[in-house]
């Protein structure tokens, strides 16, 4: 039966085996210091077989620092540890699908790789921002924690070293780039196809950080470097050019990617009226559009009906619309047909080709008698202006006399479109954001300059849709939650958020770090937004990051004899629950963290169904057959046991055995 990893994937071994399956025979096999066989990469076969596209360039543009590729090896190492479950911090345990996690964020993201790979709508961060007196992780798994406290650094209470990166210390900017590059490269993995990442930043790293996203995002990823306006005064001693901006930037998971629309404002609504008596109100908008050159065949004349004038859209540009649909709107006026006219040069000279044009492109001219015609449409425009009797879609500018537009309907408008500039009376500044934490925290603000709840909903609000998992990990006060409640509080949607954070000491009247001040301040937030609303999740599931379930032992059993592993003690930690040990389990096979489940007793045994069977779990000893029988009538997707749930190999081959008669396609493992 086979075992459970509980470790994460290691990441450097799934890319070789993706190489592998292109590239089978530049992948050999080598021995271990350990014995184990292993894959390896031959790099010169590897160029041999991408030809000139696999050469070493002297010469290259590219954006490095010392420790980039100790970053790159951060990211793709497995580590044991585990998510355990703190249900006494958590609000809702049972039914909210949010989630919140103490500890390192690098360490949490490895973790959820498989149970959220791609399934994350929106990821913003707001990571420290270097400027010279901020904490930076020192990532490094190869210490051990007694290691950790030997180096000068502060140590959580997790054992995660935090370096305070001055502006002296001569890898200032490298340090900072090594701490984002594996954290990016992990996010990326957990962004939906559809899904982008928002960054708040200032000038200090900016450009850094720009040119990290575009190695692992992708240049044509690029979406936008938002300016947000987070102050709403300036200090008059301030020198030189003050700072009133920050920086949001913005990459996609894939390109074209196009965010929400805005709601629209009171003042562009007012600009849409009716003048001619429509019930529906309308304001006039262009029928041209640019791209002459490459839609010809769209640039041709259509006969004003009152003036009897040859309209042509302006030179570069032609209609937006297709022809016949132009006919069609503009016979609502009077009788129109196509015919050929000589203007062959005047569409050259819109066209700006030097080539010519198609010759067979007819214009839009009016068919029968003009005079009686022109009467026709002359009554429908002032039986519109007098009478109030609406004119057809198609209308014209200067009374009637002008150029050619079409209606657009305020019911049918589409909202505003999110520019690269954001101000602070749209979307909030760190005064308003104080004054938010001060109204939860009883007139005091843990922080000086948090992120108002305002702008994350504008984040919200063009990134996500009502169903979407939002994630921040390096989530600080928590302003991510409540921007997602309070979105769902004005919508009535189902967004979910995943936020992290490590455990770094924070006093604060009364609370010791940043995850208890964090805690609170969404607990605070739930109750203020639930108190006129209750159908929208305000609950949590808290996790911490911890070491592994598992004792050395699990890993390496194979090399101690039975002797030696009978007499040691079980492989399992002994402070370990039974939920800290399904939700390693959970990790392990991928599933994600806010799903329901359930605990019975039958025949005496302890028993935990997730999700309705997409996981059941039995951890306690000598898990007798008429057990093993029931869950297998259930015919769930996994099944987990303890090893020592059986007495003997020959229990546990049976065990097989039983499912493979009354549930075959059941995946079954043991820890």
């Amino acid at each position: 039966m086979e075992k459970m990893k509980m470790e994460t994937e290691n990441i450097a071994k799934k890319n070789i085996e993706k190489i592998a399956s292109l590239f089978p025979g530049c992948v050999k096999e080598y021995r271990n210091a350990n014995g184990d066989i292993e894959k390896q990469i031959d790099y010169d076969q590897l160029k041999i077989l991408l030809g000139d596209y696999g050469t070493d360039l002297e010469e290259k543009f590219e954006f490095s620092w010392v420790g980039k590729r100790s970053a790159i090896k951060d990211a793709n190492s497995p580590i044991r540890k585990t998510l355990r479950p703190c249900v006494d911090k958590s609000i809702d345990w049972n039914t909210t699908e949010n989630i919140y996690i103490e500890g390192d964020n690098l360490e949490t993201l490895k973790l959820l790789q498989e149970g959220y790979l791609e399934r994350v709508k929106l990821i913003y961060i707001d990571p420290p921002y270097n400027t010279g007196n901020d904490f930076v992780y020192a990532d490094d798994y190869s210490l051990s924690k007694e290691e950790y406290e030997i180096q000068k650094g502060d140590i959580t209470d997790q054992g995660v070293r935090l370096v305070r990166n001055t502006d002296s210390n001569g890898r200032f900017h490298s340090d900072w780039c090594s701490m984002m590059y594996p954290r990016l490269m992990l996010a990326r993995n957990l962004l939906a196809p559809d899904g982008a990442i928002f960054i708040s930043i200032d000038d200090h790293e900016a450009d850094n950080l720009k040119k990290i996203c575009d190695e692992v995002f992708g240049e044509e990823q690029f979406v936008a470097n938002i300016s947000w306006q987070r102050t709403y005064s300036m200090r008059n001693d301030s020198k030189g050019i003050p700072s009133e901006a920050e920086h949001i930037l913005v990459y996609s998971k894939q390109a074209e990617w196009m965010p929400n629309r805005l709601a629209r404002t009171e003042e562009m609504d007012e600009k849409y009226t009716s003048i001619d008596g429509d019930p529906r109100r309308w304001s006039s908008v262009t029928l041209n559009a640019p791209g002459a050159a490459t839609h010809q065949g769209m640039v041709y004349a259509i006969q004003q009906p009152i003036t009897g004038e040859l309209m042509y859209p302006p030179t570069g540009r032609c209609w937006s619309l297709g022809q016949q649909q132009m006919l069609e709107g503009m016979s609502e006026w009077c009788s129109y047909e196509l015919k050929s006219i000589d203007d062959y040069e005047k569409r050259c000279e819109i066209c700006g080709s030097e080539k010519g044009v198609s010759p067979d492109t007819k214009a839009i001219m009016i068919s029968g008698d003009f005079e009686e015609e022109q009467r026709k449409a002359k009554q429908i425009y002032d039986e519109g202006e007098m009478m109030k009797k609406p004119w057809p879609s198609f209308i014209f500018s200067s009374k009637g006399k002008g150029g050619l537009r079409r209606k657009q309907y305020l019911d049918v408008s589409a909202g505003r479109v999110a520019t690269n500039l954001w101000m602070y009376d749209e979307v909030g500044h760190t005064g308003e954001a104080y004054k938010e934490l001060s109204n939860l925290f009883g007139g005091k603000s843990p922080f000086d300059t948090p992120k108002p709840v305002r702008l994350l909903e504008r984040i919200i609000d063009i990134a996500t849709d009502e169903n979407s998992i939002i994630m921040d990990f390096f989530s600080g006060s928590g302003t991510t939650a409540h921007a997602v409640m309070k979105a769902n509080s004005k919508d009535g949607g189902h967004r979910k958020f995943i936020l992290v954070q490590i455990p770094e000491e924070y006093r604060f009247d009364g609370y010791n770090n940043l995850c208890e001040i964090g805690e609170k301040r969404i607990q605070l937030a739930a109750e203020n937004i639930s108190s006129n609303l209750s159908s929208i999740d305000i609950g949590m599931r808290v996790f911490r990051v911890d070491e592994g379930n598992m004792n050395d032992i699990y890993y390496s059993a194979d090399r101690y004899s039975q002797g030696i592993v009978a007499a040691m003690e079980s492989n399992i930690k002994p402070d370990r629950t039974d939920l800290d040990l399904l939700f390693g389990c959970i990790i392990d096979w991928g599933l994600p963290l806010s799903l329901p489940y359930t605990s019975e007793e039958i025949f005496g045994v302890r028993v935990h169904t997730y999700n309705n069977g997409d996981l059941i779990a039995c951890f306690d000893e000598n898990v007798p057959e008429a057990v093993v029988k029931e869950i297998a009538k259930r015919q769930p997707i996994r099944v987990v046991f303890r090893d020592s749930s059986f007495l003997n190999s020959p229990s546990k081959i049976n065990v097989g055995e039983i499912f493979k008669l009354l549930a075959p396609d059941t995946a079954v493992k043991v820890i």
